[in-house]
């Protein structure tokens, strides 16, 4: 299982990459890039720890990115 990887689509303030990470390679790159990081998988939002556990062989495209901040 450790061999099966997923398309990533990482976007932080340097623009847009995409990538194919394993389990472990995406897990390692959200903690990288800290606690505000919002992670999407399978139609929704989720914690890095659902993540961690999520089915890798379908969990399909994921999109890591800045968490945003609304307001006046």
């Amino acid at each position: 299982m450790d061999n099966i990887t997923t398309t990533v689509h990482l976007t932080d303030p340097t623009g847009h990459q995409t990538l194919e990470l394993t389990r472990d390679e995406t897990i390692a790159l959200v903690e990288d890039q800290g606690p505000s990081t919002w992670v999407f998988a399978q139609g929704s939002m989720m914690q890095p720890t659902q993540l961690a556990d999520a089915d890798w062989g379908a969990i399909g495209t994921i999109r890591v990115t800045p968490g945003l901040v609304g307001g006046c």
